[in-house]
């Protein structure tokens, strides 16, 4: 079944959609107070919309190379159709999850229920920890510059880390934990955000982990292509069943692997995060030990990012740490009275921030 959308124009007219929801909140906080109930109830019901939005139109997508390792999910799941079985080398939950919902359902409800996973639990953690403000944070972690991507392509890794949000918004350590072996089992690099995790309850000062991001800056410099070597052979960047693959397609959905060597593109986008977490803790003095424990799981995952920034397929390891990005950014303006004009400020780091995307997802990409 052909879309009613033309693929060629399927993602621009996605980023069209956030482009005008954003362009919508920047204007409304011109005016009016962001603590309003007229204004919280007005977003929450555009949340709403948002939500069922990507839901439905990422959900529904054809089945195309345009979004990467859709087609290798896809030749997987008609194989196990006709015959064939689970090898459970890797990634054992998932490959089970989708051996098992072959008897149950198409390849496309399959995608689409892969999309619920991978939005629903994002849903829930915001409404969970900003409650009548969660649109903002919703919103903010919807345009991030990887949402897109690793719904439609690195679709294993996008449901794994939106369960880890999801665990760590749960009162009950039980749930948390048993979350979080779900999400390992789903996709195996989560050990690192898990483990970054971990490490924030037993210390959770950001000063320390500031100065841990910054110094591997010069060391991915100086020692770049070691760490590289030592990081691939762990197996955590490239699925060497689908590098043909993606080594063929990476033009259309991961521009990342084609410029081999210092990205300092999204260095500066990690660094983004970095500094108004900086300007927030350190300059503002916003304490809360919530916010110290993302800030400082995103500190170290990225930081090991950057240490491997050189390797192929580091935009892999990089959305370890990315899709904490938004949550990082947004979270101290909807818990504290930052600004004497808040609504308008957040409102424009709202805007700031998606311009990054549409320009490496939409703009670039047209030329």
């Amino acid at each position: 079944m052909n879309p009613i959308i033309p693929i060629s124009y399927y993602v621009p007219v996605y980023y069209g959609v956030l482009l005008f929801i954003v362009f919508l909140v920047f204007f409304q906080g011109l005016s009016g107070d962001l603590q309003s109930k007229i204004n919280l109830k007005s977003k929450s019901f555009i949340g709403i919309l948002l939500l069922v939005f990507v839901i439905l139109y990422m959900g529904l997508r054809p089945v195309n190379y345009r979004f990467g390792d859709m087609v290798i999910y896809n030749i997987q799941f008609r194989e196990f159709v006709h015959g064939g079985k689970p090898k459970y080398l890797k990634d054992v939950l998932f490959e089970y999850f989708m051996y098992n919902y072959t008897k149950l359902g198409t390849s496309n409800s399959f995608f689409f229920i892969c999309v619920l996973l991978y939005v629903l639990p994002l849903f829930a953690f915001c409404k969970k920890v900003f409650k009548d403000y969660w649109f903002y944070a919703f919103l903010t972690l919807i345009i991030s510059y990887s949402f897109w991507s690793y719904g439609t392509n690195g679709i294993r890794n996008g449901i794994a880390t939106s369960l880890f949000l999801f665990a760590i918004s749960r009162d009950s350590k039980v749930a948390m934990y048993t979350i979080f072996i779900i999400s390992f089992f789903i996709h195996k690099s989560l050990f690192m955000p898990i483990t970054a995790y971990i490490i924030t309850l037993v210390y959770n000062k950001p000063n320390s982990f500031f100065k841990f991001w910054l110094v591997t800056i010069p060391l991915s410099f100086a020692l770049g292509s070691i760490f590289s070597n030592f990081f691939l052979k762990l197996g955590i960047f490239e699925d060497k069943s689908v590098s043909a693959y993606i080594g063929e397609f990476s033009k259309l959905n991961e521009n990342v692997v084609l410029k081999v060597g210092f990205r300092w593109d999204f260095l500066l986008y990690s660094a983004s995060g970095v500094f108004a977490a900086y300007y927030f803790v350190i300059k503002k003095k916003f304490e809360d030990p919530y916010y110290n424990q993302i800030l400082n799981i995103y500190l170290m995952v990225n930081g090991f990012w950057v240490l491997v920034i050189r390797a192929n397929f580091s935009n892999r390891f990089a959305y370890l740490s990315w899709f904490m990005l938004g949550v990082v950014i947004i979270y101290p303006l909807l818990k504290s009275q930052m600004f004497k004009y808040q609504h308008r400020v957040t409102g424009f780091i709202i805007l700031i921030y998606f311009s990054f995307t549409y320009f490496m997802n939409v703009i670039l990409v047209a030329k």
